[in-house]
């Protein structure tokens, strides 16, 4: 008794740290998406060139996701929350000075690489402090509180946008990476990931090649890792993390274009409807962490991909304020319903061994589908108007929902 009572402030103080690094996180990504429709002006683009902006920062979560995968297994997490934590910050930097568009393209592609190193590490922190029915409170707290700084960070991105300009917002993001290295710092150092298993020789093998036939043969033996009766759910949950990160970033990058440069709404609105959508997801916190430990993952993972293709059909045809804020109320409580339920049926499912690698393998796998969204996205915004590829997503999230209502296995033990 003595041994519980004494470690657990430790264990308090090491989840305020971490939920602090999230909180800083979602701020800072959260106050650039209000300069999209703005830098389309600045640099003298068009507005499909603009929403690129995600594009970059989603494609360098692709590259670096898989390093995070590596890294975990390997080093740890709190190195990983530190330096994906510092990175970021200096990236904002070169962002703010960046004369051209390019250059604010390549500081964004390094931020998502960062971030997606950060986030692993933080993931793997607290799940090292928590049993497993405790693995979706924990993991719907953290998505919840990095939400809590999306809502903030876009009022407070076009605040500055309308103030004194869209270059200052990355010195504030700047400012809040810093803030989230110091608490990466405090956290006390956690076991090692590969603590209770050493990797199977497969996954120990260096990078030895390049060619499609090697990493091939390197996905499907990581994907032998998993036990037969849940590699289908587990290639399932692939495919949803995919459609949940299209419909995340056509929202990121369209939004602002639909609202902003099509409807008129300054950027001080579009930050209030990104606001809007943080604050229903915060409020989900408790409701999604119950849901997904007391109830079922799939209770929480079909009803967020549902919602979210209703929703994409109804936006095109939002022409005032009142009826886009509702509509990203829904958007916020499927990304509440949402908060970690992927992450969290994939470690339930992944060996203690493998599990960075594999959650690294279903997210890289996940952004090479997702990273054409934006891209897409723009082009049909350039042809027709942001409003279209909203309409072009929804067959993909029905698609996710009919998968995880009746391939999935549930993954809950009760």
């Amino acid at each position: 008794m003595a041994r519980t009572r004494s470690l657990a402030p430790r264990v308090v103080r090491n989840f305020f740290l971490l939920y602090g690094s999230s909180l800083f996180s979602g701020l800072g990504w959260g106050m650039v998406l209000p300069t999209i429709p703005v830098l389309a002006g600045a640099f003298d683009i068009s507005m499909g060139a603009a929403a690129q902006t995600v594009t970059a920062w989603a494609t360098g979560r692709f590259f670096g996701t898989p390093v995070s995968g590596v890294m975990l297994d390997r080093t740890g997490p709190r190195v990983m929350m530190v330096g994906g934590a510092a990175v970021t910050g200096v990236a904002a930097v070169a962002a703010f000075m960046s004369p051209a568009f390019t250059g604010l393209l390549l500081a964004l592609f390094v931020i998502g690489a960062a971030d997606a190193v950060w986030a692993m590490g933080r993931e793997v922190s607290g799940i090292d402090l928590t049993a497993q029915n405790q693995r979706g409170r924990v993991m719907s707290g953290f998505h919840g509180v990095h939400n809590g700084g999306y809502t903030l960070g876009p009022l407070l991105g076009g605040f500055l946008t309308v103030s004194v300009g869209f270059r200052f917002v990355f010195i504030a993001y700047a400012l809040s990476a810093a803030l989230a290295v110091l608490c990466g710092m405090a956290v006390d150092r956690p076991a090692r990931a590969t603590d209770g298993g050493a990797p199977p020789p497969a996954a120990r093998a260096g990078f030895k090649g390049l060619g499609f036939r090697y990493w091939a043969g390197r996905i499907v033996a990581l994907y032998r890792e998993v036990a037969p009766p849940f590699r289908r759910t587990y290639a399932v949950l692939v495919f949803a993390t995919g459609a949940s990160l299209m419909f995340r970033l056509i929202l990121q990058s369209m939004l602002p274009l639909y609202a902003g440069a099509y409807l008129g709404f300054t950027p001080v609105e579009v930050g209030a409807l990104f606001s809007i959508s943080g604050v229903v997801v915060f409020f989900m916190i408790l409701p999604a962490g119950f849901v997904l430990d007391k109830v079922g993952r799939k209770w929480a993972t079909v009803p967020s991909t549902i919602i979210p293709a209703m929703v994409f059909l109804v936006i095109p045809f939002a022409e005032t304020f009142l009826q886009l804020a509702v509509l990203v109320s829904l958007t916020g409580v499927a990304n509440g319903l949402s908060l970690g339920c992927l992450a969290t049926s994939t470690y339930d499912v992944a060996p203690r061994h493998a599990r960075g690698r594999l959650q690294a393998m279903r997210r890289t796998l996940a952004d090479l589908a997702g990273l054409g969204a934006p891209l897409a996205g723009g082009m049909l915004a350039n042809a027709f108007h942001p409003g279209v590829p909203f309409l072009a997503l929804t067959p993909i999230l029905w698609l996710s929902a009919l998968l995880l209502a009746f391939v999935a296995k549930e993954t809950l033990e009760r």
